[in-house]
Order: C-alpha cells, then sequence, then structure tokens
C-alpha cells in the first residue's frame, strides 16, 4: 500500500517476475469500465503480464463500496491461495485496507425511503439545515462534518434514523475481522515530498497527453454521468468535468487537479502512519531510497513458505 504516484503498480508486475503472484486492486477507481487514463490504469500489456482483479468490473454509472470489496477480496484471497498462488492487494484505497483489517461496522442497509425524506428537505432548507437536525440527535457526529458536506451529512442522518443509535455506537459494531498473522504488508512511505509532488504533475501532464480530455467527453457520450456520481468525482475528472463545462481554464484546471492530488497523497500518508503504528507485520520502505524489491521479494519468500 502507498500514496499517489509512489510506484506501488510497477512494484508489483516486479515481483510477479520472481513469484508465482495474482494481483488483487485495492483502488476504488479502478473498478470502473472506460476509466483508463485518469485513474493510471495499468497498461493492457501490464494487466496480461500478471493476474489482475477487481479492475474494470463496474459501469461509471455505478457506485462501489467498502463492504463489497471485502466480500470480493476475501472470496479471491481463498481462491488465489487455492490454486497454490499468493494473493497480493496492491493499492491506494486506505478505507478498504482498514475494512479487510478491522472488520466492516453493522450499519443499516440504504433505505430509499429515508434517503428521498433526507434529500426532499435539503432541497427545501439546504444542507446546514440537515446539519442542525443532524446535531439535535448526534451531537458528536455533527461536530466532525461540515455544515455542507451532503454526501456524509446524508449517510449521518440516514443511519441514526434508522438505528436509534448515535454514529458512534453503529461504528462500534463490527465483523470479519482479521488476524494478525494474516497478512504480510509493505507501506511504500517516500520520505522526500518534494520528489512525490514532482511524480504526481509528471503524472497529471502524461494523462493530459494521453488524453483525459477526450476520454471524458467519451464517457459522457456512453454513459448517463452527472458530476457528484462517485465515479465522478475521482481526482482528474472532477477538475476536467469543471473545464469541460467551462467554468474554469485549462491551467487552472491543471493547478486544481495537482493540488487534489497532492491533498490525497497526503491523506494516504497520514492513513499510512497510523498503519504502521497499529498493524503487526508491516514494515514501512521509502521507494525514493532504492529498490524496495529485494526486500520484498525476501520477506514474502519466507512469509509464504512458513507453516499455517
Amino acid at each position: 500500500m502507498g500514496p499517489t504516484a509512489s510506484g506501488k503498480t510497477q512494484l508489483a508486475l516486479s515481483l510477479a517476475r520472481h513469484l508465482p503472484i495474482e494481483v488483487i486492486s485495492v483502488d476504488s477507481a479502478l473498478v470502473y469500465r472506460d476509466m483508463d487514463i485518469g485513474t493510471a490504469k495499468p497498461s493492457r500489456e501490464e494487466l496480461a503480464s500478471c493476474p489482475h482483479h477487481l479492475v474494470d468490473i463496474i459501469s461509471p454509472e455505478e457506485a462501489y463500496s467498502a463492504a463489497r470489496f471485502c466480500s470480493e477480496a476475501r472470496t479471491l484471497i481463498d481462491e488465489i491461495s487455492q490454486r497454490g498462488r499468493i494473493p497480493v492487494l496492491v493499492g491506494g484505497t486506505m478505507l478498504y485496507f482498514k475494512a479487510l483489517r478491522d472488520g466492516l461496522s453493522e450499519l443499516p442497509q440504504a433505505d430509499p425511503d429515508v434517503r428521498e425524506a433526507i434529500e426532499h428537505q435539503a432541497r427545501r432548507d439546504g444542507w446546514p439545515a440537515l446539519h442542525a437536525a443532524l446535531a439535535t440527535l448526534d451531537p458528536d457526529a455533527a461536530a466532525h462534518l461540515n455544515p455542507n458536506d451532503s454526501q456524509r451529512i446524508q449517510r449521518a442522518l440516514e443511519i441514526v434514523r434508522l438505528s436509534g443509535r448515535p454514529l458512534a455506537e453503529n461504528y462500534a459494531q463490527r465483523s470479519d475481522t482479521a488476524t494478525a498473522g494474516d497478512y504480510l504488508s509493505f507501506a511504500l512511505t517516500p520520505a522526500d515530498r518534494s520528489t512525490l509532488h514532482t511524480r504526481i504533475a509528471e503524472r497529471l501532464d502524461l494523462m493530459l497527453s494521453k488524453g483525459l480530455q477526450d476520454e471524458l467527453i467519451a464517457l459522457k457520450k456512453s454513459y448517463r454521468l452527472d458530476p457528484d456520481m462517485t465515479s465522478m468525482r475521482c481526482v482528474g475528472y472532477r477538475q476536467m468535468w469543471e473545464y469541460l463545462d467551462g467554468n474554469t481554464r485549462f491551467e487552472e484546471m491543471r493547478f486544481k487537479a495537482i493540488a487534489a492530488t497532492r491533498q490525497l497523497a497526503k491523506r494516504q500518508i497520514t492513513w499510512l502512519r497510523q498503519f504502521t503504528k497499529n498493524w503487526p507485520c508491516m514494515a514501512a520502505v521509502d521507494p525514493q531510497a532504492g529498490n524496495p524489491l529485494p526486500q520484498l521479494l525476501r520477506a514474502t519468500e519466507a512469509w509464504w513458505q512458513q507453516p499455517l
């Protein structure tokens, strides 16, 4: 696991040249079909060189969840292991890693009627009013949310109204936790943030030169999309959508996309710091300090050969 542009994909492909691995993608953007350039999806040749799973599995019109990821990832881990191969989870969606390790909260399923009632009230009164309503039901949850964060306010209100319990109590109910020895974990943690920022800018420029703009135009023609969909909130697509709508100039779009990607990397690194403190058997590796493949290769071979 590691922040965006830290070299996770290439490290996994290098590992595949030495060990019988299959990659399970831990990336909330790679699940979408036809979103290739803006997600830095591995090329067809790279995907063909090593079995990849949870890539290109849903339409950009659909939503993907941590619960679905955990269910599908656990099934894949078992199937790959039964084939005598090594399942390698690769990605930067830290929430998915955390859900796989710690289990999922027993939250109530989405209720269309409750959700519609919340959305109707938001259209009438505005999201700050819904935030105030949440504050009367669950002050602690409201205190951690921006009054205009529509997505999180909606889900928090829905959970509290359906369960009759504060959010903290709902999240305390967990299932399907992993044991400490289930995973051998590596966190790619670049020490030089400026080098990572340079790589982020270079990668965005490469996406733009490959046709990110044309890709989004084609997506809008092929699917019924709107900018609030989960797929279109992905970094790069969100800023390009604003540009195509005429709300920003090209250079402003580029600047905002780079800034958003830096913020994403910062959040991912913060997650990684917590993981390395609390996740046994995790090694922090600086990919800028030299090729981490030999260390990863030795550790993986030793871990895979140990008796169950």
